[in-house]
């Protein structure tokens, strides 16, 4: 069956497919979907729409709507997911970067943290500032080489609560990442986070940093 006769209308549709769940829960296009690399998608059940991203760092199920009202001869979609294949991430490069947020004061700062998927290793990109003030800042995301990713995109508020501002919606709208706000480096019992993933134009609220064995007011 085809679904759009426009070749750049079919172009999108294969980039980012939408299948029905069959009753008993498997297909093996949703399977080939699941088991991807990179790249996303959406299944349909009896119990909402799901989006599946896949990076080779992320595996993401995220319900992004509830059933239909009406009756649909579908499978569910299932128990949202998500998982760090890349790991946590090192705690002392968290406890690096609040130096050099500090060190920034009173201005604000910028920190990426890219994962080598061939190595396994993690490492800090402080990226060119442009502008930085205490309630500004304007800085280039890194474009890491082969085998090398962005995971996690972390810029402080200096002394100010962290927050995610509309500037922060605006820039995180079509990028997928865990976005971290450090706020209150001048508070006495250390700093705030705010923490999200970034993922398929969603902004989903994380319970934790995405860092191990670290002292978050260290």
């Amino acid at each position: 069956m085809i679904l759009a006769e426009d070749p750049t209308a079919a172009a999108v549709l294969d980039a980012v497919p939408c299948y029905p769940v069959p009753p008993s829960g498997r297909s093996p296009a949703i399977d080939t979907l699941r088991a991807s690399r990179a790249g996303h998608g959406f299944i349909v059940g009896s119990d909402g729409m799901m989006l599946i991203l896949r990076r080779p760092w992320l595996k993401l199920d995220y319900r992004v709507t509830e059933g239909p009202e009406c009756h649909a001869p579908y499978g569910e979609v299932g128990s949202d997911a998500t998982l760090l294949l890349c790991g946590l991430i090192p705690g002392e490069l968290l406890v690096r970067i609040l130096d050099h947020f500090r060190a920034s004061l009173p201005n604000e700062a910028a920190a990426f943290i890219l994962w080598n998927e061939r190595t396994g290793e993690f490492s800090i990109d402080f990226p060119e500032i442009e502008a930085a003030t205490p309630s500004r800042l304007v800085y280039r995301t890194p474009q890491p080489g082969p085998d090398c990713h962005v995971i996690c995109d972390l810029h402080s508020h200096g002394t100010m609560p962290a927050f995610f501002s509309a500037t922060d919606n605006e820039d995180d709208a079509h990028a997928t990442k865990v976005a971290v706000v450090v706020g209150g480096l001048s508070y006495p019992e250390g700093p705030d986070f705010a923490v999200r993933l970034c993922a398929g134009g969603l902004f989903i609220p994380l319970p934790r940093l995405p860092f191990a064995e670290a002292a978050y007011a260290a």
